[in-house]
């Protein structure tokens, strides 16, 4: 679902939200007035006194949406399933200022996926951005690291954005070169 709008909102219960560009995380209380100016991912933009807020699917709720279902792998997964399941949340994450989610652009290098000895998962994920100098990496980092978390038996997620190979406009899918008009 991808959304632009002004939608006034007042927050039905605290919730947690993720400073942007920042990536800080804190609480908005119940009653908080804002707009919500972006929906993308399943995620929520949200403007509040002079700053904007990322407001997880999950939360929903809090600003009388329908929250995001959690990702579901069917009974004895495999590694197979899960890749794919983290692949799809993947698609889920998209630059706030290109509405392309991020496999789509290109700007994932490395999705890697390991058992640990409990037999949970560890994701390591080397992504970058359209820009070096872009100041949304860190709320990028933190959408990717939060909606992999949600895979099933996915116990820790590390990202880390990287500039080598510096990212260009043949990395995009041929859908998002169409999309964007670079075609």
């Amino acid at each position: 679902m991808a959304m632009q709008s002004n939608e006034p909102v007042v927050f039905e219960r605290d919730c947690e939200a993720a400073l942007i560009p920042a990536g800080d995380t804190g609480i908005i209380p119940q009653g908080a007035e804002g707009m919500i100016t972006q929906a993308l991912g399943g995620s929520y933009t949200v403007y509040i006194q002079g700053n904007l807020f990322r407001i997880d699917g999950k939360d929903a709720d809090a600003i009388g949406k329908e929250p995001e279902p959690t990702p579901v792998l069917p009974d004895n997964a495999s590694d197979s399933d899960v890749e794919k399941l983290v692949w799809d949340q993947l698609r889920r994450c998209f630059d706030p200022e290109i509405p392309i989610n991020l496999v789509e652009l290109g700007l994932v290098y490395r999705c890697d996926i390991s058992e640990m000895e409990d037999g949970n998962r560890r994701v390591d994920i080397d992504m970058t951005l359209t820009a070096p100098g872009c100041g949304m990496g860190d709320i990028i980092a933190y959408d990717v690291r939060e909606k992999v978390r949600q895979v099933p038996t996915v116990e820790e997620v590390n990202v880390e954005v990287v500039f080598d190979p510096p990212w260009n406009f043949e990395m995009m899918s041929e859908a998002a070169r169409l999309q964007t008009g670079m075609m």
